[in-house]
């Protein structure tokens, strides 16, 4: 059912004379006339009954009228639900714990007034195709990637260059030093049982371990980020990294736990956001805006930056 159609219909009705729906419509009276000629066309049925008075409904049209407005307010809500300006933002991060995600909350915190859906996807990949289709506005991950090309019409900006730590406890041989140089890891185990197989940071970290020598242990079950951090404290030779702005659960309440800085050069895991040029979201440009502003790209970072010379790879590319 031609819906233009529906709408001549209701204004006819509403009005009782097709020169006064054509004007509400901003049509001409023939334009109108036409319209609802088609309807009754389609139904096999008069809806109106000409008169001295003006355009009566028929019977059938007195039928019709209540379920025509019902398809008019359907078409209203629908209207409504994929305007921008009408629905959350949705954003995703790779954890409600990592530096992307603290930019979000400060976004939030600045632009209470902003709906705002936060969605946690496991892999790139699946980020990058629901920004494409439009399932979500943006996403935060370690992209563009170099030796790969964006899909056609999503953009990116770097906006979090996150320096690494290493995080050690007590009685590891590291735990008094005030930094240390990413190449003497090749005689100290880091343990990342967290690493997932197919995940940008996975191909990160693998990367990273080829080039700087760091032996990066992915051995034993992940039970959860405060039972590892329990395991690294308690230990004399696991170490394991973290990002500068990330914030395990479990760190505040795990005793015996040391950051270090890493030096010359200093690791950094490069967080951009990445959306489609075709999205008019205002609040992806409020978005947009905020992290350029409040983001952290290579805040005390040297121009020796490890991550511009790690090669990233896709699930597709292992």
């Amino acid at each position: 059912m031609n819906l233009d159609s529906v709408r001549a219909f209701v204004a006819v009705a509403e009005s009782h004379e097709f020169r006064a729906a054509g004007l509400r419509l901003g049509i001409s009276q023939q334009a109108a006339s036409k319209r609802v000629a088609s309807l009754e066309h389609e139904l096999h049925r008069r809806l109106f009954a000409r008169s001295p008075r003006g355009a009566l409904l028929t019977l059938d049209g007195q039928a019709l009228l209540p379920r025509a407005r019902e398809l008019l307010r359907a078409e209203a809500r629908a209207l409504a639900a994929v305007r921008p300006e009408r629905r959350p933002l949705r954003v995703d991060v790779i954890n409600a714990r990592s530096g992307p995600a603290h930019l979000l909350r400060d976004f939030h915190d600045a632009h209470s007034d902003v709906a705002l859906e936060v969605l946690m996807l496991l892999d790139a990949s699946s980020a990058i195709d629901a920004v494409g289709t439009g399932a979500i506005d943006a996403t935060f991950r370690a992209a563009p990637l170099p030796g790969r090309a964006l899909p056609r019409g999503i953009e990116s900006v770097r906006v979090l260059d996150e320096a690494l730590l290493l995080l050690v406890g007590r009685e590891h041989p590291l735990a008094d030093r005030r930094s240390v140089r990413p190449a003497e890891l090749a005689q100290h185990p880091v343990w990342m049982p967290s690493l997932v197989e197919g995940t940008e940071w996975t191909a990160y970290y693998a990367e990273l371990s080829r080039a700087l020598g760091a032996r990066i242990d992915t051995s034993g079950p992940n039970f959860g980020s405060e039972e590892m951090l329990k395991t690294i404290a308690a230990s004399s030779t696991l170490a394991t990294f973290m990002g500068a702005h990330t914030r395990p659960a479990g760190l505040s309440t795990v005793d015996g736990l040391k950051s270090i800085p890493l030096r010359d050069p200093i690791p950094v895991y490069p967080h951009s956001l990445l959306w489609h040029a075709d999205n008019l979201h205002p609040a992806l440009a409020m978005l947009r805006e905020h992290v350029d502003a409040n983001g952290a790209r290579g805040t005390g970072i040297p121009q020796r930056r490890l991550s511009a010379s790690v090669t990233w790879r896709w699930p597709s590319d292992s």
